[in-house]
């Protein structure tokens, strides 16, 4: 609500502020009777260093936990799955051959026999279809046929 009334704005003049006082000067002001406040300026603003025994902590805390690794008996299905396949000179399938039918490197397939492999779903199912077992699920069906035959 503004009208004639209202006090005028002097340009370049500031407005009395309650000045900050401690100790035995706020104790005096108190006792005259002067408008004081005892807080401090600025309270709750840090300008200083940062708490750095505070931020370590909390990155030991919040610190990401490496992916979780293949288990051993998956690599242990694939190496022998893999050996168990051979070619028409009666040899087993080297990694670097079931890397290249897979479409994969073959790093891939030695850190997967080793327990080394972040798991990768696409590279586990087109090994589950050329080796024929299965790679994925409960541990007690990791190196089953992947089509066990029919009951009848």
């Amino acid at each position: 609500m503004s009208g004639w009334d209202d006090k005028p704005q002097i340009i370049g003049f500031k407005q009395q502020r309650p000045t900050v006082a401690k100790g035995s000067a706020l104790n005096s002001a108190q006792r005259s009777g002067l408008v004081v406040s005892s807080e401090s300026k600025g309270a709750g603003q840090n300008h200083g260093p940062a708490d750095h025994q505070r931020i370590a902590k909390l990155d030991r805390d919040d610190a990401p936990k490496p992916p979780e690794k293949i288990g051993v008996d998956v690599g242990k299905a694939v190496a022998t799955a893999r050996m168990a396949i051979k070619n028409q000179d009666g040899k087993s399938m080297t990694q670097k051959e079931l890397a290249t039918a897979v479409n994969a490197q073959p790093s891939a397939i030695t850190d997967l026999e080793a327990g080394r492999a972040i798991p990768d779903q696409q590279l586990l199912a087109k090994l589950e279809r050329k080796l024929n077992i299965k790679l994925r699920g409960a541990k007690a069906t990791i190196g089953a046929p992947l089509h066990p035959p029919k009951k009848k």
